[in-house]
């Protein structure tokens, strides 16, 4: 157990640089250019969903909250909102560059989620074309414990960020130490996670958790071969970040916030079908 201990600290430790200087540029980013994909998203119209999309995958703390807060008050379409969650990378980017995951394989990633949430949310416009149209009404504020709390300065953010995230990978690394100490590799390579279809089902509610908890469980077990890409796509799809937690807030329909909920999950799972068929 010391021994499973003692690797599982020395492998977060090394991350911690790396996961810094990670959070540190993204938290730049989002202090510099944060308003203006706001304004540019504004001003989409009918090219919402692939501005959208293409603005998912650049990591900005609270860009999926900000989408939320747009749809609340109908400024942006049905079909932009879900690009913008299918695309955003959420955790993905600073767990995969901290991990010294391959430039390739990010690459790859982050096209496929900015593709799938680009198409998904133009076909969702479409059929919804007459009756999605922006109103251009009135945004509700956001509650502050869903931002990152940039006004505090990014140095500081960057480390209530880094210290957030090492604590998931902490657990999440901790525990399939402990199953592999255990069950060994081939064990842990045969479980439900790793299944075709099954896979992808499960990966996706994982991906639904509101939080940042969902893209670094899914990012982890990936880069680990716990589940394939198949998985790991419907899992990073479908997850949003605090998105869905501040539509469920900010937005009074109910019933409307489950259909997009549904969607969400829906596109996600079935993308990560369709990967594990291709690949």
């Amino acid at each position: 157990m010391w021994d499973i201990i003692a690797d599982t600290l020395f492998d977060v430790i090394k991350l911690l640089p790396f996961l810094f200087l990670t959070y540190l540029a993204m938290e730049y980013l989002e202090h510099r250019a944060g308003g203006k994909a706001e304004a540019l998203i504004k001003k989409a119209g009918r090219f919402g969903p692939v501005i959208g999309g293409v603005l998912g995958v650049a990591p900005q703390c609270g860009f999926s909250a900000a989408a939320s807060n747009l749809y609340a008050g109908r400024v942006i379409t049905l079909g932009t909102l879900l690009a913008i969650y299918l695309s955003t990378s959420d955790e993905m980017l600073p767990v995969l560059i901290s991990e010294k995951a391959p430039l390739g394989l990010i690459g790859k990633l982050l096209l496929a989620k900015a593709a799938v949430g680009m198409l998904a949310g133009a076909a969702v416009d479409f059929l919804l074309r007459k009756r999605n149209v922006p109103a251009g009404g009135h945004i509700h504020d956001i509650c502050e414990q869903e931002h990152c709390h940039c006004e505090k300065g990014i140095f500081r953010s960057a480390i209530s960020h880094t210290a957030q995230i090492a604590l998931f990978i902490l657990l999440t690394t901790f525990l399939l130490n402990l199953a592999l100490h255990f069950a060994g590799e081939d064990a842990l390579a045969r479980l439900v996670l790793n299944r075709p279809v099954l896979g992808s089902l499960l990966a996706g509610l994982v991906g639904l958790i509101p939080n940042c908890a969902g893209s670094v469980v899914i990012t982890q077990l990936y880069l680990e071969g716990v589940i394939g890409t198949g998985a790991a796509m419907a899992g990073l799809l479908s997850g949003s970040g605090v998105g869905l937690l501040v539509l469920f807030r900010v937005n009074h329909n109910k019933k409307e916030n489950l259909t997009i909920l549904g969607l969400l999950y829906g596109i996600g799972v079935l993308a990560g079908i369709v990967t594990e068929l291709i690949l």
